[in-house]
């Protein structure tokens, strides 16, 4: 038995749609946010003031050197709700979806917000985050108290015009000896 030639293609769309699998739910996209915009999540509201990327962080003989930049961050988080609220590990994302970390030690950092942060009912905690990063643009990636639901808030890349001064334990040899 010959189909019909007008059959055909109407058989092959039936047989592509029955050899697909059901679409298995995926995450939902993280809605995104703008610097210094109120970002609410759950009983959290974060708020990102603003950025810099420094190169080493303190002076003389105890700075800290990174490994590629060090990116300072200002955030605020309020806590709305009725309980205390844990502010979970935050991550910067770039263009290629890879996840970096928030640097934990805190030394020389002044308003470091801590690696274990919680806030106390109707109370706002601000502060700093720090990550060792290339120099490229990212998000911040955010959630709520139980990590259910994320946001993402969009960090241009932006550098100072500024160059800014860098100290050596050299610096201060060289300046004693200018001075006899």
């Amino acid at each position: 038995m010959r189909v019909p030639f007008h059959a055909a293609p109407l058989a092959l769309a039936v047989l592509s749609l029955s050899a697909c699998s059901p679409r298995e739910e995926s995450e939902p996209t993280p809605h995104t946010y703008e610097l210094g915009a109120h970002v609410p999540l759950g009983q959290l509201t974060y708020t990102v003031f603003d950025r810099q990327w420094l190169a080493q962080i303190g002076e003389g003989v105890g700075a800290r050197i990174p490994q590629n930049r060090f990116y300072e961050i200002r955030i605020s988080v309020l806590n709305g709700g009725s309980a205390p609220s844990i502010i979970h590990t935050i991550d910067l994302i770039d263009d290629g979806g890879i996840s970096h970390h928030e640097i934990e030690n805190g030394d020389g950092i002044p308003e470091f917000l801590g690696a274990l942060r919680e806030v106390a009912p109707a109370e706002t905690v601000q502060g700093y985050l720090v990550f060792d990063v290339l120099p490229k643009h990212y998000k911040l990636k955010l959630s709520d108290a139980e990590e259910k639901n994320f946001a993402m808030v969009d960090l241009p890349l932006s550098f100072d015009t500024a160059a800014p001064d860098v100290t050596t334990p050299l610096d201060s040899i060289r300046s004693d000896t200018t001075k006899k």
